[in-house]
């Protein structure tokens, strides 16, 4: 029995080294062949080569190149300090006098007694002052004075976009000024808590959702069309489930998951608050909650307010305004943040009936 199993082994090694023999013939003759080629032909060096004619001529319309170039010297970095804190973060020029359009989360902690500066495309380092600041649609109005050759933004509108349409966005991520990144709008009509809050109802917006890389710093930067007209202002990103436990839209790092406020709510925002100095919000005097078989419920109803003129009453249950469906209480309070003060719109109920309210219009006093 020892015999034949040692003659057995031998068998097998004799097995393996034909196999290693064939292998390295094969590879042996490869190199060989290589080797000879090489050594008869012609050599190539890139490093020989002049340099390419230099690039000449406008940027492709529609090109995300183009976009940057109309856009970028409109966008400022807002470096701001206030009460103990240090931040930053973007905005853009919307006049030839100094207004500049951001949010509200950018620029709070400067708005008593705090210090702005914007700085500029061409270095240009320019003292801000706040204008007014809507904490509930996260946006603000600063200026700065003094400054000449200043190029406002093209505002374009947001009521019209489509998912999968392309975007860019500009802006200051991590103090990186001027820094330019596109995608597609992903998704629209997202009820998201402004500015990454996770607050309470007052915040929520009604956002543009984008896969165009948006970090810390973009805040308050143009989110615009490939025309080069702002569609929307980036606000928040959303993070993963953080270590500590906290999830949702935060302050941490791009996952192709932003939002941005839609430029017509912004730009409505806006207007009241260089006329007025103070924004007025949109409402209809209710509180709401999600209802368990999906929809809006109504809660407590002011008196006198637009809710009660219709006549909502408690318990009521919103399932669409106009054509739009809602599925929860943050969607209903997108979906009317949406609309100007003075607008009419069709609540339909769970029990199928039709309540026209005519929205109500109260200042926003931030804190």
């Amino acid at each position: 029995m020892p015999a034949k199993q040692t003659r057995s082994g031998g068998k097998l090694l004799a097995g393996v080294a034909a196999v290693a023999l064939l292998v390295g013939g094969v590879a042996g003759g490869t190199v060989g062949y290589l080797t000879s080629g090489s050594d008869n032909g012609p050599v190539t060096n890139a490093l020989d080569a002049p340099k390419p004619v230099s690039q000449t001529g406008n940027a492709p319309a529609g090109s995300v190149e183009s976009v940057a170039q109309k856009l970028s010297p409109s966008v400022v970095e807002l470096q701001v300090s206030g009460q103990s804190q240090a931040g930053e973060g973007s905005g853009f020029v919307i006049s030839t006098d100094g207004y500049i359009l951001t949010n509200n989360h950018v620029v709070e902690v400067a708005a008593n007694g705090g210090q702005i500066q914007a700085v500029f495309q061409d270095g240009r380092k320019v003292a801000a002052k706040v204008v007014g600041r809507d904490p509930t649609t996260d946006i603000a109005v600063v200026k700065v004075d003094g400054v000449n050759g200043l190029t406002p933004v093209e505002i374009g509108r947001s009521d019209d976009l489509r998912v999968g349409q392309q975007v860019v966005a500009i802006g200051s991520p991590f103090e990186l000024a001027g820094t330019v990144t596109s995608g597609i709008v992903s998704s629209l009509h997202r009820p998201v808590r402004a500015g990454g809050s996770t607050g309470d109802q007052t915040t929520v917006m009604d956002a543009i959702q984008t896969d165009a890389a948006i970090n810390p710093g973009n805040s308050g930067g143009p989110l615009a069309n490939m025309s080069g007209q702002v569609i929307g202002i980036n606000s928040a990103i959303y993070s993963p489930q953080s270590a500590s436990g906290q999830g949702g839209a935060s302050e941490g790092g791009n996952v192709g998951i932003g939002f941005a406020i839609p430029i017509d709510q912004a730009r409505r925002t806006a207007d009241t608050i260089i006329k007025t100095g103070q924004a007025v919000q949109t409402y209809i005097g209710a509180t709401v909650k999600d209802a368990p078989n999906g929809g809006a419920e109504i809660g407590s109803v002011q008196a006198g307010s637009p809710a009660e003129k219709a006549g909502l009453k408690a318990g009521d249950v919103v399932t669409k305004i106009d054509d739009r469906s809602i599925d929860a209480a943050d969607t209903l309070i997108a979906a009317i943040r949406t609309r100007a003060p003075d607008q009419k719109a069709k609540f339909t109920l769970a029990d199928s009936r039709v309540v026209e309210v005519t929205l109500g219009g109260q200042p926003v006093t931030p804190n």
